[in-house]
């Protein structure tokens, strides 16, 4: 387990979004080779009788795969928005503006320069 912890990438950018339930971190880490790759968190608090444990789901992306993975998002998203042609799906956004919580933790690199990681 000391392993692990010692081989832990270093965070270059965080972001969490709290959504309901569900808590969303986007990490932006390093590789040795000072390459860069995302990791998607979801985490959720579950109750259990003595008090509480978060279940979290780790998805690691790297940039070989970016443009697949938002063509793939945005097009289901998309498909979504044709499968209920009746939903404003804006009012989610204009409802959500003064409580939704999407908080930068982090923004630095080796340099100590700030740096942001760019899909498009």
């Amino acid at each position: 387990m000391e392993d692990y912890k010692s081989n832990s990438r270093e965070e270059i950018y965080s972001a969490k979004v709290k959504a309901g339930k569900r808590t969303y971190f986007f990490d932006v880490k390093s590789t040795r080779s000072n390459d860069y790759y995302l990791t998607i968190t979801e985490s959720k608090k579950r109750f259990k009788d003595d008090g509480f444990t978060y279940e979290k789901h780790k998805i690691f992306l790297y940039k070989e795969d970016f443009k697949k993975f938002m063509d793939a998002l945005n097009g289901s998203i998309d498909h979504i928005k044709e499968l209920m042609p009746d939903v404003d799906f804006d009012q989610f956004e204009k409802e959500h503006d003064h409580d939704s919580e999407v908080a930068e933790v982090s923004n630095r690199t080796e340099n100590n320069t700030d740096s942001e990681l760019k899909w498009e």
